[in-house]
């Protein structure tokens, strides 16, 4: 019965532990993991000292360490009045240092996040701002990747090729990158934008922890021209850079990620559409058109809808007769004879097919190359399955450090790149998760696609506090962020009037925690006179809110969204008694009553789990007992037959 809130948030060796215990039960006893038996049970019968291919930098076995140190006296405190809709939003926006927030959100959201997008530092040489890991000075990483001796004499100097300079941008990156896996549905998919700087070594490192069977593509987007200095350069002979790369991870190591396809415009006429289909009969396209435009002469297909407008305007009018052929096999010739085009039903679709003397061909119609495209114009058209080749958001570019109505030109990315990536692979009710926020162009982009699919996606932003040195109207990264959701929000309301999207989000920031998890009692700090005069004083930090503590409580339960409802449930002399999702009972009364239990055991639904204060029982652990015993006894009561389950634990 006595079961305790636990201090820790994240047991991560021990939920490793579990995992490896399903797949090779033999190896893990009585809670310990035989590591020889381990090796057993993968073949591994090498001899010491062979040798092995292993990607590794100063630093990286303490970076396997911080992924499963817990966050311990830490908690995320929320801020109504920066918050926008705060009762109705399922949106977070989370100030503070990213590794340690996603450690404090990895039982909230386990395996909830469909959809990462980040946009990291590309360790161009600037100070990467997030300081979670041990600092090595510059002496010891040079003794460690064997630049000086061991007499202090140095060997090389070459600072960029030098293990510590990316060192130090890999050890940022690599547990973050593990924690942002646990956080992933099992059809998750992670979306990295880099550049050459590191590309090379982030793919590695992704490589190792997502498993190089889990990478799916790497995109290139088109982010510049060749305009400007870049044509001087281009005239020296340098081969400038227009692009930039998208590395893409599924969790599942699944390549069918696309839930829909992306199509660019195509202003090329294929020529393999050259065929119609009239009254079940194929006709040539350019005999058909001469024969309804005696006067219009025509060449080549591709080049007449270019420069043709009356061809270009037949062909537009006609897309659901036009067709080209391919080949396909299965049908046998005698049974479709020749002259006749015969329509078909396989492979969930139904195609047309016809002999052509020689063999069967099948018909692709010129309808389904034909519609909107996803391009910067949003044209009406030819179009084509974009691949991982995404051209022309240079366009976008011009007016990236506009978008959301707040100015930021420091490395914004166009909200149509992050939209298409929601667009492509993620359903209308998916988390979508960016723990380097900066503008939060991730947020403007998560609205702007709900608005035009209807849909209820729900994104949370991290983002460290930061000073900007770049011009705007705020000097501070997140207030940067949350003023563009806010304005970008607003303007998405304006332009789609019947729409009821959540463009709110509640705030969080990080804090040290409001709950003293060692007892004063128990550690002689405090007698049981203070207790009864401020009762408080023993469990709680002091300015503590019980809304905070609430809060900190739920950071430790599985798969609870922060934006989920915490509701007063009794007046009176009970207004310390919490409701959060309508799953979690936390009760902060200082004293327990009969006529308490009596109201806790009517609440229906029954919640899942009761948080009681120890010391609201006053050490007595009679009086516990026998309140629990008579709650029990009220439930199975008020519920009759039917077995309630629930859980009690003691802060």
């Amino acid at each position: 019965m006595d079961h305790k809130v636990s201090q820790q948030i994240n047991d991560v060796v021990g939920d490793n532990i579990k995992k490896l215990a399903q797949v090779f039960p033999s190896v893990v006893k009585d809670g310990e993991v035989d590591f020889e038996a381990l090796k057993e049970e993968l073949g591994d019968f090498q001899e010491v000292g062979s040798e092995k291919y292993e990607f590794t930098w100063v630093g990286k076995q303490d970076a396997k360490k911080l992924v499963q140190e817990d966050v311990i006296g830490r908690t995320l405190k929320f801020i109504p009045e920066d918050s926008k809709d705060a009762d109705t939003t399922e949106n977070l926006y989370i100030e503070g240092e990213n590794l340690e927030v996603l450690k404090l959100l990895r039982q909230n959201y386990f395996g909830d996040i469909k959809m990462i997008y980040i946009d990291p530092p590309y360790n161009t040489g600037e100070d990467f701002i997030y300081k979670d890991l041990y600092v090595m000075s510059k002496e010891e990483s040079d003794i460690k990747e064997g630049l000086i001796n061991k007499e202090g004499e140095r060997f090389s100097v070459n600072s960029k090729s030098q293990n510590r300079y990316h060192a130090k941008w890999l050890n940022e990156m690599y547990p973050r990158l593990v924690i942002a896996k646990d956080l992933l549905t099992e059809d998750g998919i992670l979306f990295i934008s880099i550049d050459d700087h590191e590309q090379a070594n982030l793919k590695t490192i992704a490589d190792e922890i997502f498993g190089n069977n889990n990478f799916v593509t790497t995109i290139h987007v088109e982010l510049s021209a060749t305009q400007g200095m870049k044509v001087k350069a281009a005239q020296k002979g340098n081969i400038v850079k227009n692009a930039e790369y998208i590395l893409v991870y599924s969790k599942s190591g699944k390549k069918n990620i696309a839930n829909t396809i992306l199509y660019d415009f195509r202003s090329e006429y294929d020529t393999h559409y050259s065929k119609m289909v009239i009254d079940g009969k194929l006709f040539n396209l350019k005999d058909q058109f001469m024969k309804a435009y005696p006067n219009e002469k025509i060449g080549k297909i591709s080049d007449a809808y270019a420069e043709n407008k009356i061809f270009k305007s037949y062909v537009d009018k006609n897309i659901d007769y036009i067709y080209a052929d391919d080949k396909i096999s299965g049908y046998s010739m005698k049974d479709y004879p020749e002259g006749k085009v015969y329509k078909v039903e396989g492979e969930g679709r139904s195609y047309y097919i016809y002999n052509n003397g020689s063999k069967i061909r099948q018909l692709l119609p010129l309808s389904a190359s034909f519609g909107k495209c996803d391009d910067f114009n949003k044209s009406y058209g030819l179009r084509k399955i974009r691949g991982d080749w995404w051209k022309d958001f240079y366009k976008d570019m011009g007016n990236v450090t506009k978008e959301g109505d707040i100015a930021f030109p420091n490395g914004k990315k166009p909200v149509r790149l992050i939209k298409q990536l929601c667009k492509m692979c993620t359903q209308k009710e998916d988390y979508i998760l960016d723990f380097f926020s900066g503008s939060a162009t991730t947020a403007h982009a998560v609205m702007q696609q709900n608005v035009e699919d209807g849909g209820n996606r729900k994104f949370i932003m991290i983002q460290i506090n930061s000073n900007t040195e770049v011009k705007s109207e705020f000097n501070n990264i997140c207030e940067i962020g949350k003023e563009r959701i806010r304005r970008s929000g607003e303007q998405i309301k304006q332009k789609y009037t019947k729409s009821h999207i959540d463009v709110g989000f509640k705030v969080f920031k990080t804090a040290d925690t409001n709950i003293k998890w060692n007892s004063l009692l128990d550690m002689g700090q405090i007698d049981i006179k203070q207790i009864e005069m401020s009762p408080d004083t023993l469990d709680f930090m002091p300015n503590a809110k019980d809304m905070d503590i609430v809060y900190e409580l739920m950071l430790r339960q599985k798969n609870v969204p922060l934006s989920s409802r915490v509701e007063k449930i009794f007046g009176g002399g009970y207004s310390r008694t919490y409701l959060y999702a309508d799953s979690y009972l936390v009760c902060l009364e200082t004293k327990i009553t009969e006529e308490l239990i009596d109201k806790l055991a009517k609440i229906d639904p029954l919640p899942i789990k009761f948080i009681f204060r120890d010391s609201a029982f006053q050490d007595d652990i009679a009086l516990k007992d026998e309140t629990f015993r008579r709650l029990k006894a009220l439930i199975e009561r008020n519920n009759g037959m039917k077995k309630m389950t629930y859980t009690v634990e003691f802060l």
